[in-house]
């Protein structure tokens, strides 16, 4: 089973379970993101981060800063940003570069060799895999190419036994992409703007939860 530590203070999911992250703008989701798999990290998890916003070396330093001086579990970062903006990264031990979040082959090439370094080489069987953010790809692609993609994406967290979480702009989409896309998650975790503070509540799994604050991270 995976915790999800305190974005859900005892709640823990099935492996192979795909988590869908959903809210406005700005209300914190890929903080709340990246605290799950900081809080598997920690317990020794393998945690994969395929980044669509942000450079890869931004997101390792924010889950350092996440971790403080916990040792974490091993790190792969497939980061779709710096080769677009023009940049020419030298690959790293645990950032890996696909060529935009367009090149969807590549995003899945670099995520099965991550998984398969961490499982062969490292002994780690238990995996947390984020995708931030399916808006950025849904800006690239179409819903059809996306949705695809996406399907054999959550068939690879299950079929490894990991936790997959993916982030999504609710807003930025209109009601039949949102409907499309949630058929391949087990459950969401929504972001609500709230009063005074953003309210969550988990859906679909580990007993669903009733609308809350959102812890401040």
């Amino acid at each position: 089973m995976y915790g999800l530590g305190e974005v859900c203070p005892g709640v823990e999911v099935e492996p192979g379970t795909n988590l869908l992250v959903a809210g406005p703008p700005m209300t914190g989701k890929r903080t709340l993101a990246l605290k799950i798999l900081a809080h598997g990290s920690r317990r020794g998890d393998g945690t994969i981060v395929v980044t669509t916003k942000d450079g890869g070396e931004d997101v390792r330093e924010d889950l350092r800063e996440l971790l403080g001086r916990d040792e974490g579990g091993p790190l792969g970062i497939v980061d779709c940003v710096s080769k677009q903006q023009g940049m020419n990264p030298s690959q790293s031990d645990d950032i890996a570069y696909a060529s935009s979040p367009k090149d969807m082959t590549g995003i899945g090439i670099q995520l099965s060799e991550f998984l398969e370094a961490f499982y062969k080489d490292r002994g780690v069987q238990r995996n947390r895999i984020l995708l931030h953010s399916l808006s950025t790809l849904l800006m690239y692609s179409n819903l059809q190419t996306v949705f695809r993609f996406l399907h054999v994406f959550t068939g690879r967290v299950q079929s490894a036994d990991a936790l997959g979480i993916f982030v999504i702009d609710s807003t930025a989409h209109d009601q039949q992409t949102m409907s499309t896309l949630k058929q391949l998650f087990d459950g969401q975790i929504e972001i609500r703007e709230g009063d005074g503070q953003p309210e969550l509540r988990l859906k679909g799994v580990g007993g669903g939860t009733d609308w809350r604050p959102m812890p401040e991270f």
